[in-house]
């Protein structure tokens, strides 16, 4: 009887203990990954006051993390870290790279930080290869739309791990984001602090809805991707291998707007 107590016991407070986002990946080794970051942002696809000069349309450099869900980089709804607002400010990677190794540091929810090249235009494409861990199988980054006042394209926590396996290929249109620290309306205004800070919004054809807003088509009934991420599986026979490129198939995504 006492024993059969102390067993209903021990069950009862397991059933109780919480269970992470990641514990269901059961992979039994590393996985390692080539991410393909292609800019979509052309004058055709965005024409309105589509930045030609001083400076012209271009992405910041990736920068991005493995890691568990412990850890989030940046979050829909919820406010910007000064690491993510430096970056998306001002292309600045230092505070965050910061926070960062903080937080591995302290919990241990990071496994690794990867980053790609900038790309010197609106369209075009960069690459990097990142590690994931089964304990840390979710994938954040953040790229800065330049010039802009405080926009991003992302993704937060994306999982590559499903069961005992991981994923071979993954594939996902990016939208902008505005960090809600830079009261900005377009890709060139001044700099002007949103004081109170907001959260991290999604840019949308009718939000913000100010006439000024470089993004606002309200003809639209949605933007169209302004940037694609592809992250595939790198096979054992390629690890240490170079690889190149990947020309990802165009897909129209042009905007007509007699406004603009």
């Amino acid at each position: 009887k006492v024993i059969w107590t102390v067993l209903v016991t021990i069950l009862g407070s397991a059933s109780s203990l919480p269970v992470g986002d990641d514990s269901i990946c059961t992979a039994e080794e590393l996985a390692k990954y080539r991410i393909i970051f292609t800019g979509k942002w052309s004058q055709t696809a965005f024409p309105k006051q589509y930045p030609l000069y001083r400076p012209p349309a271009q992405w910041s450099s990736l920068l991005g993390v493995t890691h568990s869900s412990d850890y989030s980089m940046w979050k829909k709804n919820e406010y910007a870290s000064n690491g993510v607002r430096d970056f998306a400010e001002k292309g600045e990677a230092w505070v965050l790279m910061k926070e960062i190794e903080e937080a591995g540091e302290k919990i241990q929810s990071v496994h690794g930080i990867f980053s790609a090249p900038a790309i010197s235009s609106g369209t075009g494409q960069t690459s990097t290869e990142l590690e994931a861990h089964p304990r840390h199988p979710l994938v954040s980054f953040v790229v800065r739309i330049v010039p802009s006042p405080d926009w991003f394209v992302g993704i937060d926590s994306l999982n590559l791990c499903e069961g005992d396996r991981w994923m071979d290929e993954v594939a996902v249109d990016l939208y902008p984001y505005d960090a809600g620290t830079d009261s900005g309306f377009t890709f060139s205004s001044p700099n002007f602090a949103t004081i109170p800070q907001e959260t991290v919004k999604e840019i949308t054809c009718s939000s913000p809805s100010h006439p000024a807003n470089s993004f606002y088509y309200p003809k639209l009934k949605i933007l169209p991707p302004i940037a694609h991420v592809k992250i595939v599986k790198v096979k054992k026979s390629q690890l240490g291998l170079s690889a190149p490129f990947i020309n990802l198939p165009a897909k129209s995504n042009e905007i007509i707007d007699s406004v603009s």
